[in-house]
């Protein structure tokens, strides 16, 4: 009976440990979702207590259950990003166009290697152009115009333009040089 009892014990507990190390998508966006203002109600589905977020609603994931999308145009959301954004590691297009997000871009969304397309565009994001998107060479679409945006862009980025990058708008910034 005890070592019944035990056994249960540890299939919980390695249950619980693969929940876990599950999460950090969840935790990514949950980070995210609290930086937001959405006076719409468009994330209402994004509740951080069920661990898959593959099952929110503006949110897409591969056949791993691995997030690729998240489609977040034009829905008056406020606040800012987090820099959790750059974990999401399989993320392939990052849509948040046409909002009232302020703040900084993050650095970390350097890290999204498999990014394809950044739509940041029509918002009210401030501060320099990371260096660190430099190191999106899957970029494809990099839409950042018509913000905020100051400095120079950086040659990193504007080497992407050799590769695969095919669109690249930071019009109406307040960039130079």
């Amino acid at each position: 009976m005890a070592s019944q009892f035990l056994v249960h014990c540890l299939f919980v507990f390695a249950v619980a440990i693969s929940t876990v190390k599950c999460n950090h998508e969840s935790d990514a966006l949950s980070a995210l979702r609290k930086s937001l203002v959405d006076p719409n109600g468009k994330l209402e589905s994004w509740d951080a207590t069920l661990v898959d977020p593959c099952t929110w609603i503006h949110v897409t994931c591969n056949q791993d259950n691995k997030v690729t999308r998240l489609d977040l145009g034009n829905f008056g959301l406020g606040g800012s990003l987090v820099p959790e954004l750059g974990s999401l590691g399989d993320l392939e297009y990052l849509e948040m166009y046409q909002n009232n997000i302020t703040g900084s871009i993050p650095t970390e969304l350097g890290n999204l290697s498999n990014l394809i397309s950044l739509d940041l565009y029509e918002n009210e994001l401030s501060g320099s152009i990371p260096d660190s998107l430099g190191m999106l060479k899957a970029l494809r679409f990099m839409r950042l115009n018509n913000n905020q945006l100051t400095g120079k862009l950086p040659e990193s980025v504007k080497t992407l333009t050799k590769g695969n990058l095919k669109i690249l708008d930071v019009s109406n910034n307040h960039l130079s040089g």
